[in-house]
C-alpha cells in the first residue's frame, strides 16, 4: 500500500507541475505576443512621426531657399471673377467670400479655379476651421489631377499643422491612396493599418480596411 501511495502522489505531483509549467508557458507567449503587438504599435507610430518630421524639415529648406522670392500680387488684382474680390487679411467677411467661392467652384467641378482660391487660403488665412480643410482640398484636387507628390504635401501640411483636425484619418488615408497608386504596397499597407488602428472609429478605418481585404 505504501508503494501505491507513494506512486500515486509521485503521478499526482508530476501532472500537477506539468500543468502549472504548461500554464505558465501559455502565460509567457501571451504577454510575448501583447509586447509584439504594442512593439509593432510604437513602430508605426515612430513611422508617422518621423514622416511629419521629414516633411517639415524638407519644408523649412524650401522655404529658406525660396525666402526671398515673395509673390508681388495685389489682394486686390486676385478677383477670380466679378464677384469675388479679396478686402483683407484677417477681415472676416473676405475669409467667408473666399472660402464659399472655392466651395462654389469645387461643386461645379471647376477644379483649377478651385484650386486657386483654396490656394489663396491657405496662405493668406490662419481660420482654424477653414484652412485645414483648404489643405484637405488642396490635397485632393491634386489627387484628382494625378500630382501625386503635390497631393501628399498638401495631406502632409493638415497631419503636420493640425493633427486633432477630424480630417486627420482621412488625410492618412488618401496617403496610402497614394501608396498603393505608385505601387509601393508596403508602405501602402503600414498607412492603411495605422489608419485602421489609431482611428478605429473613424469612417476612414473602415474604407482602409476594406482595401486591406482587397490587398490579400
Amino acid at each position: 500500500m505504501n508503494n501505491k501511495f507513494r506512486l500515486f502522489i509521485f503521478l499526482f505531483t508530476f501532472f500537477h507541475n506539468s500543468l502549472i509549467a504548461n500554464d505558465n508557458e501559455d502565460v509567457k507567449t501571451d504577454i510575448l505576443f501583447l509586447k509584439i503587438q504594442e512593439l509593432e504599435s510604437e513602430i508605426a507610430e515612430l513611422r508617422n512621426k518621423v514622416e511629419s518630421q521629414d516633411y517639415l524639415i524638407e519644408k523649412l529648406i524650401n522655404e529658406s531657399i525660396n525666402s526671398d522670392e515673395e509673390s508681388s500680387e495685389n489682394i486686390e488684382d486676385l478677383a477670380i471673377n466679378t464677384d469675388v474680390r479679396f478686402k483683407g487679411i484677417e477681415d472676416p467677411k473676405s475669409i467667408d467670400q473666399v472660402y464659399k467661392a472655392a466651395i462654389d467652384a469645387l461643386e461645379n467641378q471647376d477644379l483649377e479655379k478651385a484650386f486657386v482660391l483654396f490656394n489663396y487660403f491657405v496662405d493668406s488665412f490662419n481660420d482654424e476651421e477653414k484652412r485645414p480643410l483648404s489643405y484637405f482640398w488642396l490635397g485632393e484636387i491634386s489627387l484628382m489631377n494625378n500630382e501625386l507628390d503635390k497631393s501628399k504635401d498638401f495631406f502632409m501640411e493638415l497631419i503636420s499643422l493640425y493633427p486633432n483636425h477630424y480630417r486627420v484619418p482621412l488625410a492618412h488615408k488618401k496617403i496610402g491612396d497614394i501608396y498603393l497608386k505608385t505601387n509601393d504596397i508596403n508602405k501602402a499597407k503600414d498607412k492603411y493599418n495605422f489608419v485602421v488602428r489609431e482611428y478605429p472609429n473613424n469612417t476612414a478605418s473602415s474604407l482602409a480596411l476594406q482595401l486591406l481585404k482587397n490587398m490579400e
